[in-house]
């Protein structure tokens, strides 16, 4: 449903309607420009070549400087969803399951049903603040359990997991000997502090990248950093697959690096003040919601609503949201991106509040 309501709002599009987009994570904010001249000078310098498909070795030396890690744990990736593929292929592809906290990104379970994994979800709810129940995530694992995903902040919910929580569900994964993947790709723009996964150190694996702290999202852009045997492995998938990303990309990159916390505080706090305005808004309707921690969501509910018939009806009243049931069991909820201009967004959020009155 979440790419049915996509199509439908281009088709719309295209047909000359304007319609405001708040169903995809896709921030209308620019590119830096010194990020596109720093391509666009490695171009014409001939970095056009095919490279190492582990990444160039300055851009993985300066991630591991920042995450405090060597340069071998640290492997690029096309953006951080083919790092959460690489990574879910390689631990999953003889079999297993895995266990993931919902509300979930729906690439999670799309990319262990296409590997033949099973998927075990550990519903969390918005009563309860979305915090994980660690008894009920222990009781989702068994022998054949081969990683948890953890995704922190949240999409959809901008939840950010509580030190305790977090603690102990590593505590859990290393008891069994479980791999968990962390995907923080919202994590240097959150509006509150947030437990990053390699503060625990052991094989444990984050993913990460450009899209979201840069607004890079088209630029493709990620990586991993992981056990050297890992990174080997996702090295060899590159080789396979992708070859590698970019050189010019990278070297944008290693600029964004270098302009790195004005950037981050320049987003962070143009989404804190666009949260901000959106719960002021809502919270007039008849709308529930917890307040984001962190950019670019809120996940409303209202009692009785088929979010799936409510995003169809409101995208016909030039408003694209995405539907609860996008993200699991959630029927009740839509989520709200927030990746429009302020206008944009405050017409389509009393849109909103006017269609579920």
């Amino acid at each position: 449903m979440l790419y049915e309501i996509n199509e439908k709002a281009l088709k719309l599009e295209s047909e000359g309607k304007k319609v405001i987009k708040l169903n995809i994570g896709d921030p209308d904010l620019e590119t830096p420009p010194e990020i596109v001249e720093a391509a666009y000078d490695a171009m014409k310098r001939g970095k056009t070549k095919y490279s190492s498909a582990y990444g160039e070795k300055s851009l993985r030396e300066k991630l591991a400087s920042i995450h405090k890690v060597y340069g071998d744990n640290v492997v690029i990736t096309p953006g951080s969803k083919w790092g959460i593929f690489s990574v879910m292929y390689l631990l999953l592809k003889n079999g297993g399951n895995v266990v993931i906290p919902t509300p979930y990104w729906t690439a999670y379970a799309l990319t262990a049903k296409t590997l033949g994994a099973e998927t075990r979800l550990v519903k969390t709810e918005l009563d309860s603040n979305w915090k994980i129940d660690l008894e009920t995530l222990e009781n989702s694992i068994d022998r054949d359990t081969r990683m948890i995903i953890l995704n922190n902040p949240n999409n959809p919910t901008s939840g950010v997991i509580e030190e305790k929580v977090f603690d102990g569900i590593v505590q859990i994964a290393n008891e069994k000997g479980i791999t968990i993947l962390s995907d923080e790709v919202y994590a240097d723009i959150s509006f509150v502090k947030t437990k990053r996964i390699l503060e625990y150190g052991g094989d444990h694996i984050l993913v990460t990248g450009f899209s979201k702290t840069f607004t890079m999202t088209g630029w493709r852009l990620g990586y991993v950093v992981a056990s050297t045997e890992m990174v080997e492995k996702i090295a060899k998938l590159n080789q396979i697959t992708i070859s590698n990303v970019p050189v010019f990309i990278q070297e944008a990159a290693l600029k964004a690096l270098e302009l790195g916390s004005a950037i981050k505080e320049k987003i962070r706090q143009e989404y804190r003040e666009r949260a901000k305005m959106a719960c002021s808004l809502l919270s007039k309707s008849k709308l529930e919601f917890s307040e984001p921690s962190a950019p670019f969501y809120m996940f409303p509910r209202k009692r009785g609503l088929d979010s799936e018939k409510f995003a169809l009806s409101l995208l016909d009243n030039g408003v694209a949201v995405a539907p609860g049931t996008a993200f699991g069991d959630y029927r009740e909820h839509f989520r709200i991106s927030l990746t429009a201009p302020r206008d944009d967004l405050n017409t389509a959020l009393n849109k909103i509040c006017e269609a579920v009155e």
